[in-house]
C-alpha cells in the first residue's frame, strides 16, 4: 500500500527538520508550530473535511518551514499562515471543480448574482469603515482584516487593551447598525 499524503508530508517535514540545526527548529516550534491548532480549526471551517483539512495544514506548515529564514522578519506570521491556508483551500476547490468537469471560468447566474451581492456588501462595509473614527477603523482593520492579536494592536497603536476592546466593540456595532440601515430600505 502507498503511504498517505499526510504521512509523506510528516516524513518530509521530519527529514527537513533533522537536517537543520536545532536553533532553527526551536524558533520554528515556538513561533509557528503553535499555530497548528488554529490552522486546523480554520481549515475544517473552510473545507468541511477533516482529512483534507489535515493535508492543507500540513502543506502550509511545510511551506512555512521552507521560508523559515524570512519568517522572523514577517510582522504577523499567523496572518501569513492563515492567508496561505485560504489560498491553498481555494486552489484545492478549483482543482476539484475542474476534476469533476465543472469549469470555474463560467459560474452560474446564481453564483454570479451572489458574487455581485457579496462585492456590493463588501464595498458598503468598506465605506462604513472609512467613516469610523480613526482609531476604531485602524483597530478593526488590524484585528479583523490583518489578523493581529489584541496585545499586538495595543503595542502598535499605543492604546490600552481595554481601549482596544472598546474600539472593536463600538466599530463592529456601528458597522452592523449602518449596514442594516443601508441595506434595508
Amino acid at each position: 500500500s502507498t503511504p498517505s499524503v499526510t504521512n509523506l508530508a510528516h516524513h518530509t517535514l521530519y527529514r527537513c527538520v533533522t537536517e537543520r540545526n536545532n536553533m532553527d527548529l526551536e524558533e520554528f516550534n515556538k513561533r509557528i508550530v503553535e499555530l497548528r491548532p488554529t490552522l486546523m480549526e480554520a481549515a475544517k471551517h473552510m473545507n468541511g473535511n477533516d482529512a483534507s483539512a489535515e493535508d492543507l495544514v500540513q502543506e502550509v506548515m511545510l511551506k512555512l518551514w521552507s521560508m523559515r529564514q524570512q519568517l522572523d522578519r514577517h510582522p504577523n506570521p499567523k496572518a501569513l499562515a492563515l492567508n496561505m491556508l485560504r489560498h491553498k483551500t481555494i486552489d484545492e476547490q478549483r482543482h476539484k471543480q475542474l476534476e469533476y468537469g465543472r469549469p470555474t471560468a463560467e459560474p452560474s447566474s446564481e453564483e454570479t448574482t451572489r458574487h455581485v451581492e457579496r462585492q456590493d456588501e463588501l464595498r458598503l462595509i468598506g465605506e462604513i469603515i472609512n467613516r469610523l473614527p480613526a482609531l476604531q477603523a485602524q483597530v478593526l482593520r488590524l484585528k479583523d482584516i490583518e489578523g493581529y492579536e489584541t496585545e499586538e494592536i495595543a503595542s502598535i497603536t499605543g492604546a490600552s487593551l481595554e481601549n482596544i476592546r472598546q474600539c472593536l466593540s463600538r466599530a463592529r456595532k456601528t458597522i452592523r447598525q449602518e449596514f442594516i440601515k443601508m441595506t434595508i430600505r
